[in-house]
């Protein structure tokens, strides 16, 4: 049979999303929905690799398509250790990392062991790209001011590479060539600056920059020390004040920009401050970060969900137009920046890299 399809996987939390590629085009695509009691049954994510692998290969028996027909398999890049950007071979080091999670649990952990799992069946390269994991810091980007506690680069990396070729194709370029500032707006909120291909300094948006729809940001952290020794606060309950139930959420009870603006429009002063104080905060953090490429910005890249929102890009175009030119690239399409990360191997545009020869296994 001929091999022609490329295998993208993108395991999520309660779903594993898989889509068949010809070239550029996404032939077909479907999402594997996971019912919570049989997630709840694994002590570990990696402890779900059989019974997500078992998923995927019934779908494609009842596509009735041969895993003989793929050329190669690409995963999402899961939480590994510090690793520059780039599309990665997933070797048996790699994978043992993704099962202890070496730096932490996570779903997409699973993506690097599937893409494996399926290509060592039919003798195909696996593939991750980009994964939360690329650290491309400068050296003083580390230093936090408290020496126990270094800053840590973990991003939106899948996306914000992605729209960087994207704008770089466009441009004619490549984006070793260009400067830019990209901001990746969803869930979390990351601001990245990028010199010639590389991500220099991003804010962990897990507990820094701008507050996103369910996230806090960068808090006060003195009085983030008074609540910890408060005694009215578990553990658990500060994590999910700063993941989960943060950001917009601790002010207007959800997360859905829409209902927001919705608000906003039938008269809801409160519901617009609050909405304006993000951009107002994702604007301030883009300008901090010109100053990392001094102000040398070929352009600024606002992506991911929340672009889709004029409101609020007008909002940060107001504050940031002057730092460089503006170019708005909504959503998050994670299948395809996958797909195009891997095709840059196979057409032998870049070159794979190889895990255990980029990071610090004793590290």
């Amino acid at each position: 049979m001929e091999r022609k399809y490329l295998l993208a996987i993108n395991p999520g939390s309660t779903s594993t999303k898989i889509s068949l590629f010809e070239g550029e085009k996404e032939v077909k695509t479907f999402r594997l929905d996971h019912k919570k009691e049989d997630i709840e049954k694994f002590d570990k994510i990696a402890d779900q690799y059989e019974y997500r692998l078992g998923l995927i290969m019934d779908w494609f028996q009842r596509e009735n398509i041969s895993t003989s027909s793929l050329v190669a398999v690409v995963g999402r890049g899961g939480l590994l250790r510090p690793m520059p950007g780039g599309t990665y071979i997933v070797t048996p080091k790699m994978i043992e990392d993704l099962k202890i999670g070496i730096q932490g649990e996570h779903a997409s952990n699973l993506g690097g062991m599937l893409a494996k799992g399926i290509g060592d069946r039919e003798d195909i390269p696996a593939y991750i790209v980009d994964p939360v994991a690329v650290d491309e810091f400068h050296h003083v980007s580390r230093i936090s001011g408290l020496n126990t506690i270094p800053r840590k680069s973990l991003s939106h990396a899948l996306n914000i590479k992605a729209v960087s070729h994207r704008r770089a194709k466009e441009l004619g370029k490549e984006i070793k060539d260009l400067n830019l500032l990209v901001c990746h707006m969803g869930g979390g909120i990351s601001v990245a600056a990028m010199e010639k291909g590389k991500i220099l300094d991003v804010n962990n948006a897990k507990d820094m920059g701008p507050f996103s729809p369910e996230r806090s940001g960068g808090l006060p952290v003195g009085d983030v020390v008074e609540m910890c020794f408060s005694g009215n606060y578990t553990l658990k309950e500060m994590k999910l004040k700063i993941q989960g139930v943060g950001g917009l959420y601790s002010y207007l009870s959800t997360v859905d920009g829409r209902e927001i603006e919705k608000r906003i429009a039938d008269g809801d002063g409160y519901a617009r401050t609050i909405y304006d104080a993000m951009a107002y905060q994702i604007g301030k953090e883009i300008g901090a970060y010109s100053t990392v490429l001094a102000g040398k910005v070929d352009n600024i890249i606002l992506t991911g969900g929340l672009a889709n929102s004029k409101y609020l890009v007008d909002k940060i175009r107001d504050m940031v137009d002057f730092i460089g030119e503006i170019v708005v690239y909504p959503g998050e399409d994670e299948m395809d920046a996958l797909n195009k990360g891997a095709l840059r191997i196979i057409n032998g545009v870049e070159e794979a890299k190889v895990y255990e020869k980029e990071v610090n296994i004793n590290g």
